[in-house]
């Protein structure tokens, strides 16, 4: 089997001081794929990007056992500037961008910090951004916003897209919209993408192989149409058999056969 584009091998994740997230994860994500961390509120999906990123630092966590690797190469404890250097870009939850600007001017600001000229690669695949490039960012839309920080991580050429939650909030019209482009981008631009996701539909319907993600720990894994059509997977994230009581969907929550 050739080597994957990443590889996490059995880490584990701790915030400051003793808090375990992360408990012993494992996985891998293939070149020119989609892979899907899906899972719910509170699983560590976030912290699975982060540790990637190398951003955990910053949120006073650190990497207590395993490895990551990069092209063949350990980045586990290398700073987070260098690892994005090396093409691993993580577009954070909420939307990081600066709201006191254009998007004309964030655009600029980051392409500048990038050394990167390709501006137009950003409103290729978010036209809305176009119409409202003179428009301070804090009044755009959520949906808008989420754009422009997926647009912005264009700019650095990443090898490996990292997404944490991007549909989270928006109207579902938006997230078709969102989806689609992401779509567009790892098919039209050869760009490896890690998606953390609790909307598992949309997900799903994109990925190549998805993990999902309790309690630190990866329960299930496989391809993403296996993972369409496993009966607990259709009940708990793609709520095709809705409960009609807490008491009912408790019982339920106790028949999963990971649990």
């Amino acid at each position: 089997m050739p080597s994957p584009l990443l590889s996490v091998n059995n880490i584990e994740v701790v915030y400051h001081p003793f808090i375990m997230v992360l408990k012993g994860i494992s996985l891998r994500v293939e070149n020119d794929s989609i892979t899907t961390i899906l899972g719910p509120n509170g699983a560590g999906k976030t912290t699975l990007l982060r540790a990637v990123s190398g951003v955990i630092k910053l949120y006073r966590g650190r990497i207590t056992r395993g490895s990551i690797s990069f092209l063949g190469e350990r980045i586990e404890n290398k700073e987070p500037d260098k690892i994005s250097r090396k093409g691993v870009v993580y577009v954070a939850e909420g939307r990081q961008v600066f709201r006191e600007l254009s998007v004309e001017e964030n655009i600029e600001a980051v392409a500048y910090a990038w050394g990167s000229s390709d501006t137009d690669t950003v409103y290729k695949y978010f036209p809305r951004l176009k119409v409202h490039r003179r428009k301070r960012v804090g009044y755009l839309s959520g949906g808008e916003q989420q754009m422009l920080a997926i647009g912005l991580a264009l700019l650095a050429k990443p090898k490996l897209l990292l997404l944490d939650e991007p549909s989270l909030g928006l109207a579902p019209r938006i997230v078709h919209e969102l989806y689609e482009a992401i779509r567009r981008l790892h098919e039209e631009e050869g760009i490896t993408v890690l998606l953390a996701e609790q909307n598992a539909k949309k997900a799903l319907e994109i990925a190549d192989y998805g993990y999902i993600l309790e309690n630190g720990k990866i329960v299930l894994e496989g391809p993403a149409e296996k993972l369409r059509e496993d009966k607990d997977v259709k009940e708990f994230y793609l709520g095709l058999k809705p409960e009609t009581s807490y008491r009912r969907a408790k019982w339920y929550r106790r028949k999963k056969r990971w649990i």
